[in-house]
């Protein structure tokens, strides 16, 4: 790449660094005064866009444009405004989980408004008029709109410290951000100041979606695209910090677009493909300043808690209430096949179902005893599903050895990223595990000679003496009814009494002679285990794989099976995954929205079951015993 190339490169980063710092510069002003981690922030950047396309269209564009691009971003800040007043009020003393739960829930919401709303197809927005041409640099011909972008940039930033700075709103922002409590204690409306905040942030999103319209077209995909960025973002410039998001976007943009630049090169015989570099490389900056600087280049190192909300209760043994209940369950999965046998389709839902169960009882294994949260948990189920898959195509092993052999793959992975992980805390930790997720997501997706690439890779099908799904069910339960034992008894062992001791207080268990690190890693490796064989499961259930498998979506989706069925359970992350997987296999089979459906279904059940279906049902039951006769 010539000198005049690498230049224009850097141009094109710093115009793409304008609105990745409004989108994170929002992010961190929702975070720092409201501590919500908002997953709906890359849904309010895709409504910026698509809504400046039609109020750009509807008042004819031409000089009209301009001020669409701000009514479009004012819009957008209502909306904020309204999430806010009749959702999140509702849930500020909740637990960090269940709030991040919730705005996943309101992101498929507004998805699905927007596929209603616009359609399924790319809109491409008009050009800006007056700066639809473009300007010779170095001999090179760059876009005068993009000029303008690098413009707004340090325009915004200066705009923003003035704000936060020089008015009593800012003082009121960055004192919220310092101690909640005390400005509550002055006298200070939280309520309408929280409503301000978040409306901003919002406004924010969406002017740096609505400037996006000539560059890109608008699309349903943007909002899980942005919102991954936009982590990154507040993650490495630190916290709450604007001058870090701002710093951070354009490591990131100009990463990305010297990885661009540079294409492919030859190396040694091998052809290095730098362009494809640009699916991760933000998550590689993210894992390596974290691991250096665990609070972001400009943020401050958190104080010591866990997560918010409620207290934890205690682990108890199963009563005989619960250990009845639960062989009534296993005896109506065992007769799941002969009630269905008119039915196939219920006996596959049904080894769907029971993976779903293991991985989120594997995810559970580090969230509730180990108080640990994992964005990326799906990385994990992926390796043991590609592990699997590998074993059975390349090296010819018999397919019940595979599976044995399978978890390996993830608890390998899971030795070296653990070691990194267990050394965070809070969403530090939780950003960490996705970052390495998306490193692993990235390599099975461009590998092609290994992994198939984007394809997969297929023909991964169980041994012939279990080819009839109702054999290879029975032997799917076995294993996973299996797997919930040994991980209940590994929870009530002295391993298990020590790892929630970190949880409860990590410097008395410290002081009491516990190496709190080394017991949340083991037990990060030993969810990787289970979570790997869910996967080499559910490879061969389906004979084939594909990246989607751990992607970040997955790994989500494990993470709202545990907190719609109760974190403080053990039973709850099983239940989550039945009614989770369920609830979408029947809602996706009727209708086209069935993302607002499962998102209405998710709000409902933190609104009503903040404890988790589990917990409420507990909770009630108790409630009656204590009622007089």
């Amino acid at each position: 790449m010539s000198f005049s190339s690498f230049i224009v490169q850097l141009l094109n980063g710093l115009a793409g660094a304008s609105s990745l710092f409004l989108v994170g510069a929002g992010l961190s002003l929702a975070f720092g005064v409201l501590r919500i981690v908002n997953f709906a922030h890359g849904s309010f950047y895709m409504l910026g866009i698509y809504i400046a396309y039609s109020v750009t269209d509807a008042m004819g564009g031409g000089a009209w444009f301009w001020p669409s691009l701000l009514v479009s971003s004012l819009i957008v800040g209502l909306l904020g405004a309204v999430v806010e007043i009749v959702l999140l009020r509702r849930i500020y003393r909740a637990p960090e989980l269940f709030q991040l739960l919730a705005t996943f829930a309101v992101a498929l919401v507004i998805k699905d408004a927007a596929l209603w709303l616009w359609g399924p197809e790319d809109l491409l927005g008009p050009r800006a008029p007056g700066l639809s041409g473009s300007v010779a640099i170095l001999g090179h011909q760059f876009p005068t709109y993009d000029l303008m972008l690098i413009a707004v940039g340090p325009i915004m930033l200066a705009l923003l410290w003035l704000l936060l700075t020089r008015t009593r709103f800012g003082t009121l922002i960055r004192a919220a951000t310092q101690d909640r409590e005390m400005v509550g204690a002055l006298g200070v409306n939280q309520t309408w100041l929280f409503t301000a905040v978040f409306s901003l942030a919002a406004v924010l999103a969406g002017l740096g979606g609505a400037l996006q319209l000539p560059r890109e077209p608008a699309s349903l995909a943007l909002d899980l695209l942005t919102i991954g960025d936009a982590f990154v973002v507040v993650v490495v410039g630190g916290m709450g910090s604007i001058p870090g998001a701002y710093v951070a976007a354009l490591i990131i943009a100009e990463i990305k677009a010297i990885c661009v630049g540079i294409g492919s090169v030859e190396l040694w015989g091998l052809t290095l493909q730098f362009s494809k570099f640009t699916l991760v490389a933000e998550f590689v900056v993210m894992a390596c300043v974290l691991v250096v600087r665990p609070w972001g280049l400009f943020g401050r190192p958190q104080p010591l808690s866990r997560r918010g909300g409620v207290a934890e209760r205690p682990l108890v043994p199963a009563d005989r209430l619960v250990k009845a209940g639960g062989l009534a369950l296993l005896a109506a999965l065992v007769t799941l096949p002969l009630l269905a046998s008119e039915s196939p389709y219920a006996v596959v839902l049904g080894i769907d179902l029971l993976t779903a169960a293991l991985f989120a009882a594997s995810l559970h294994f580090i969230m509730g005893p180990g108080g640990m949260s994992s964005f990326g948990h799906a990385a994990y189920f992926g390796l043991g599903a590609y592990g699997a898959a590998a074993l059975v195509r390349y090296l010819s092993v018999p397919m019940e050895a595979a599976l044995i052999l399978a978890p390996l793959t993830a608890l390998a992975g899971s030795a070296i990223f653990g070691w990194f992980c267990v050394r965070l805390s809070g969403v530090y930790l939780a950003m960490l595990t996705l970052a390495f997720a998306q490193i692993v997501w990235s390599v099975v997706f461009q590998w092609d000679d290994f992994t198939g690439g984007s394809n997969g890779l297929t023909g991964v099908w169980p041994a012939s003496w279990l080819a009839d799904k109702t054999r290879y069910y029975f032997l799917t339960l076995a294993f996973v009814a299996g797997s919930l034992l040994a991980m209940r008894r590994i929870l009530f062992s002295p391993f298990g009494y020590a790892l929630r001791a970190g949880r409860d207080s990590l410097l008395r268990a410290d002081a009491g002679g516990i190496d709190v690190k080394t017991m949340q890693w083991a037990a990060f490796v030993v969810a990787a285990v289970f979570a790997g064989l869910a996967g080499a499961l559910f490879a061969f259930s389906k004979g084939s794989i594909s990246p989607e498998t751990l992607a970040v979506g997955r790994s989500f989706d494990g993470l709202f099976m545990v907190l719609l069925g109760g974190v403080q359970t053990l039973s709850g992350p099983v239940v989550g995954a039945v009614v989770f997987t369920w609830l979408q296999d029947v809602v996706a089979r009727s209708t086209d929205y069935w993302r607002a459906v499962l998102g209405a279904a998710v709000l409902l059940l933190v609104l009503v079951f903040p404890e988790g279906i589990v917990g409420y049902l507990r909770r009630r039951l108790q409630w009656l015993g204590r009622r007089p006769a």
